[in-house]
C-alpha cells in the first residue's frame, strides 16, 4: 500500500499529488549498501554468515524506498523490498541520523520458516529500526537492529 502510494506520486497521510507527479522518484539520490557482518544475540551452530546488498532511493523529503538482497542467517538466499524514512541532523551531533524502514522479506523456509514471525510461505513483514553516523555526503555507517535476532552493521555510498 505505502509503496503503491510513493510510486503513485501520493502521499501516505494523503491524496495529493507529489510536485510535478515523479511520486518516488522525487528530486533525490541513490545509496549503495553493503552488509559485511552481523551479530546474532543467541548465537546457533547453525548460524551461518549473514551478508546483504542493497540499493536505496533517496528522497530529499527524507522518504526512502528500496531493495536488498541478503544471505539469512541459514544461508538461505533471501530478499527485502521496503519503504521507510531517514531522519537527520539532531541539533547537538548533525551527522547522527536514525532510519527505519518496513516492508515484505521473502527468504526464511522449510524447517526455517518459524524463524521469523508472520511467515507464510517464505514471505513475512519486515521492520528493520537503525542508528547511523554520516561521515561526509556520500559515506556513511549505520547498525540496523534484526529484531530480536541480532544486529547488522552497514556501509552506505550515496551517489550525489
Amino acid at each position: 500500500m505505502v509503496v503503491a502510494c510513493l510510486v503513485a506520486g501520493t502521499t501516505v497521510g494523503g491524496a495529493e499529488p507529489a510536485p510535478e507527479g515523479r511520486g518516488a522518484f522525487e528530486p533525490g539520490h541513490w545509496r549503495l549498501a553493503v552488509s559485511p557482518y552481523s551479530l546474532h544475540f543467541a548465537p546457533s551452530e547453525e548460524h551461518e554468515n549473514v551478508y546483504a546488498v542493497a540499493l536505496e532511493r533517496q528522497r530529499d523529503d527524507g522518504w526512502l524506498w528500496g531493495g536488498s538482497y541478503f544471505s539469512n542467517s541459514f544461508g538461505q538466499p533471501s530478499g527485502y523490498i521496503y519503504v521507510g524514512q531517514r531522519i537527520e541532523g539532531v541539533s547537538w551531533a548533525p551527522q547522527f541520523f536514525v532510519q527505519w524502514t518496513g516492508g515484505l522479506m521473502y527468504g526464511y523456509r522449510g524447517k526455517y520458516e518459524d524463524k521469523v514471525p508472520l511467515n507464510s510461505n517464505g514471505f513475512s513483514p519486515g521492520l528493520l529500526l537503525s542508528v547511523g553516523w554520516a561521515f561526509d555526503k556520500r559515506l556513511s555507517t549505520q547498525m540496523n537492529l534484526l529484531g530480536s535476532a541480532g544486529l547488522m552493521w552497514q556501509l552506505s555510498y550515496d551517489f550525489r
